[in-house]
């Protein structure tokens, strides 16, 4: 299928609620997404599933190749490989690396890039940015603008829709500009952004929130909450981010008492959440991704207000590895052991269980303290290559190679929870001592420290 660019508008359409959702839905409106990304390429798909009229965007020539040979450069995602061959054999999905020429066909225009923190930690908009003004090169009246990335909050009022404005020459009235936040998880993309949760919807004007939810309503089989306005729907997906954070600070520093009132804090969490009004989160070895460590800076960097909960929470979690650390090196010492004389592997680089992503994961920073500490550091994981982890101070070890290498090991640290660890003998490291941030092993006989729950 050739995307044809009508001259039917979107945004201030004359056309009744149901007849503008039809017409979307039979692809009178082209799409372009910017952005092909692990939550991006997905959201194309799904868009061009519904549609037939999607062009997707992407500035890495090799992700715009793969996608026009019907392949999918995003693994781990249920179903997406299936549904891009799908959608690029019959020309419903295209793919690009020319921005402004998508912009000028496309009516509807979804922003799905990453918002990342610069050295100051301060966010960095530059990749929306670069969507935006190459958006505002094709922009015509009636057009609409959703912003999909996570940014912080007063963004798409503030940055974008004036400088949609500036670049094209329209005035603010003539195209709409909404944020819809993406609400998906890695290895499950599809489902998410099929109807999961609600889907969030505000716009910088009553017109562009009425519009967005209109063709989300088509997108997903959940409901579609509209915010009151652009800037409360970016609260919501960076409150959500920063509630986990401060959930998750407040287990790991429960779990630190622990030892000193000789106590299990993960069944009493467990137990404690057994009243409705209690939800406490799991302890473990830090906060990792591209999402909840990044979200409490998108808040702050926007008030001069003090915020000392969501700081105090953030450095939390920053301190778990250096714990773990600490657990590592006070195990060995009561074997008689040096840490500047051990062999210790780390079970895990990846950030989550299941998922080949490594931004800022507690591995490469419990890594890096044992490694100053003159630890002999080794590393595993069955879904990541270990070898291309930048920054990560640990020698690689095959996955297949674990157990028939475990008594060189004086001391074992279960980062992430992999599915490929529940089946490991923990007591082949017969020399060693295992340090569990996950409370996942169980039933052995060489000295376990459990994250919450202590030694065993």
């Amino acid at each position: 299928m050739t995307a044809v660019r009508p001259e039917r508008s979107l945004y201030a359409a004359d056309s009744g609620d149901r007849a503008l959702q039809e017409a979307f839905v039979e692809g009178a409106f082209p799409v372009a997404v910017y952005g092909l990304g692990k939550m991006g390429l997905p959201l194309a798909a799904v868009f061009a599933d519904l549609t037939g009229n999607v062009t997707g965007v992407d500035i890495d020539p090799d992700v715009v190749s793969a996608v026009q040979r019907g392949e999918s450069p995003v693994e781990g995602e249920p179903g997406l490989a299936e549904l891009v061959a799908e959608t690029t054999a019959d020309g419903s999905l295209r793919a690009t690396s020319d921005p402004a020429g998508a912009a000028a066909d496309a009516r509807l225009h979804v922003v799905i890039v990453p918002t990342l923190l610069d050295e100051t930690k301060d966010p960095d908009l530059s990749a929306l940015l670069a969507a935006v003004d190459a958006i505002a090169e094709g922009l015509s009246h009636g057009d609409l603008v959703v912003v999909e990335s996570t940014v912080p909050p007063g963004t798409t009022r503030d940055v974008v829709a004036p400088r949609l404005a500036e670049r094209s020459g329209l005035d603010p009235g003539e195209f709409g500009v909404a944020f819809c936040p993406e609400r998906t998880a890695s290895g499950r993309a599809l489902e998410d952004i099929r109807g999961a949760y609600p889907k969030v919807v505000g716009g910088v004007d009553a017109e562009s929130e009425r519009v967005a939810s209109l063709l989300y309503d088509e997108v997903t089989s959940n409901e579609v909450v509209r915010a009151g306005d652009a800037t409360t729907a970016e609260c919501v997906k960076v409150f959500e981010g920063i509630y986990r954070d401060v959930n998750i600070a407040l287990a790991n520093e429960l779990a630190r008492v622990v030892d000193p009132l000789d106590v299990d804090v993960s069944r009493a969490i467990e137990v404690a959440n057994t009243q409705p009004f209690c939800d406490i989160h799991e302890p473990g070895p830090g906060v990792g991704g591209h999402c909840i460590p990044l979200y409490p800076h998108f808040l702050t960097s926007q008030v001069e207000t003090d915020l000392p909960l969501i700081e105090t929470s953030r450095s939390v979690n920053d301190a778990m590895p250096a714990f773990v650390t600490s657990s590592v090196v006070q195990l060995l010492g009561d074997r008689g052991l040096d840490v500047a004389d051990a062999d210790v592997l780390l079970l895990g680089v990846a950030y989550r269980a299941g998922v080949d992503e490594t931004r800022k994961a507690p591995a490469s920073q419990i890594a890096r303290y044992l490694s100053k500490l003159g630890a002999s550091v080794y590393a595993t994981d069955p879904v990541v290559d270990v070898g291309d982890v930048p920054d990560l101070e640990a020698t690689p070890l095959d996955h297949d190679a674990i157990e028939s290498t475990a008594s060189q090991f004086d001391a074992v640290v279960l980062v992430t929870a992999h599915e490929a660890y529940d089946t490991i003998a923990y007591d082949a490291f017969e020399n060693g001592i295992v340090v569990d941030t996950r409370d996942v092993v169980e039933n052995a006989s060489i000295p376990v420290y459990t994250i919450g729950r202590g030694r065993s």
